[in-house]
């Protein structure tokens, strides 16, 4: 295989500017490519991460729904205390999110009041100052602390609008112990956590609400999973696994589907363009390969030869694509969490091995079908017909 490679070689050497525009079309074609398969899992990977990141690997619901988007839960410390109480259950934490204004002497805003109980009471991760402890504290997003001028050890007014508590309960003073980076806030969230009791304190309102409840399994999420539909089921329970599902119905496969139509575009081009290129190349050089057959090459070798020259273009093309396929991907991946909505730490491109041995074997599989009709031409080229019509022209 060494002298068929080496030949091929030396065929692109000879004419560079055809080889190196052969070489960055097939890179750019890569780079594109490898961007699409990126695109097709990398919200899934990307949110999979984030909830394995927060330490919990079951949520429990009142309704089939995404925690938070359906109606709460009524009993939820009886609820957490009965599956606290389960084998195979290590934590059990009480999550209620509620409307809230804070504001300071000169600035105020609108925002969300995240209550978190159970021990430990941590969803989040501290940038600045502490985490909570006894008492009225709060700790806050950066977005929240640039925007009200806040830093750790300040005081913070917050009035919160909860469900089932008075329509204007009094402002409370929080203290504000840390801030914080929370993994699903969006960049221009401005959120504020503390302990469920201070929430409900400053709600004006005695337990029994909450959003849901997030479990820590001690290492088998299913079979805790399925202790508590057993023990609670009346409630909904939901791994991570099944958390990605409901995500995918909710609207991640169009990013999917995209990916599949573009990766399929351009593939094809990909195929097109090398098929052309090779064929050009093939015609230009018709009567050197009807001479090195005539001197004794076999057919299998100047079929090697072809097939060689588009595993090389390819080859050089698609190496050069990792690198601008990974810049490209960051850029596009600033681009589409601009959107509304869209949490800072999520990302629509995630590279993985998986989708590296797919941006191989795709480009492998185009370089062997690109080089098919270029290698006929030359497995059915007419020797003397090709060398007599060469001395005529």
């Amino acid at each position: 295989m060494r002298a068929p490679l080496a030949f091929a070689w030396r065929s692109l050497v000879r004419q560079p500017a055809r080889a190196a525009l052969a070489i960055l079309g097939v890179a750019a074609v890569g780079a594109l490519l490898l961007d699409m398969l990126l695109l097709s899992e990398g919200l899934v990977l990307s949110m999979r991460e984030l909830l394995d990141r927060m330490g919990f690997d079951i949520r429990v619901t009142a309704v089939e729904a995404l925690p938070g988007s359906g109606p709460d839960l009524t009993d939820a410390p009886a609820a957490a205390a009965a599956i606290a109480a389960l084998p195979g259950v290590r934590a059990v934490r009480t999550i209620r999110s509620e409307g809230v204004e804070l504001w300071t002497d000169t600035v105020h805003s609108g925002g969300i009041f995240l209550g978190v109980g159970g021990e430990p009471a941590q969803l989040w991760t501290i940038l600045r100052g502490r985490d909570l402890a006894a008492g009225p504290e709060l700790v806050i997003s950066e977005y929240a602390a640039d925007l009200l001028h806040l830093e750790p050890g300040d005081t913070v007014t917050v009035r919160a609008s909860c469900d089932g508590g008075p329509e204007a309960p009094p402002p409370a003073t929080f203290r504000v112990a840390g801030i914080v980076e929370l993994p699903f806030d969006t960049p221009d969230a401005v959120t504020a956590g503390t302990t469920l009791a201070s929430l409900e304190a400053a709600c004006g309102v005695t337990g029994g609400i909450a959003d849901f409840l997030a479990v820590a399994s001690t290492g088998d999420a299913d079979a805790a999973a399925a202790r508590i539909r057993a023990a609670r089921p009346d409630l909904r329970v939901f791994t991570n696994d099944e958390m990605i599902g409901l995500v995918q119905q909710g609207g991640f496969t169009y990013f999917r589907q995209i990916s599949t139509v573009l990766t399929a575009v351009t593939v094809s081009f990909a195929l097109l363009l090398i098929t052309v290129l090779l064929t050009v190349s093939v015609n230009q050089r018709l009567a050197e390969v009807a001479a090195l057959r005539a001197l004794g090459f076999s057919r299998r070798r100047v079929v090697l030869d072809v097939l060689c020259e588009s595993a090389l273009i390819i080859g050089l093309g698609g190496a050069l694509s990792l690198p601008l396929g990974l810049l490209l991907a960051s850029w596009l991946d600033t681009i589409l969490k601009r959107m509304p909505a869209i949490p800072a730490q999520i990302h629509f491109f995630v590279l993985e091995p998986q989708a590296l041995a797919a941006h191989a074997a795709l480009l492998a599989a185009t370089a062997l079908v690109a080089a098919v009709y270029p290698m006929q031409i030359v497995a059915r080229l007419p020797i003397a017909a090709t060398l007599r019509n060469e001395v005529i022209s």
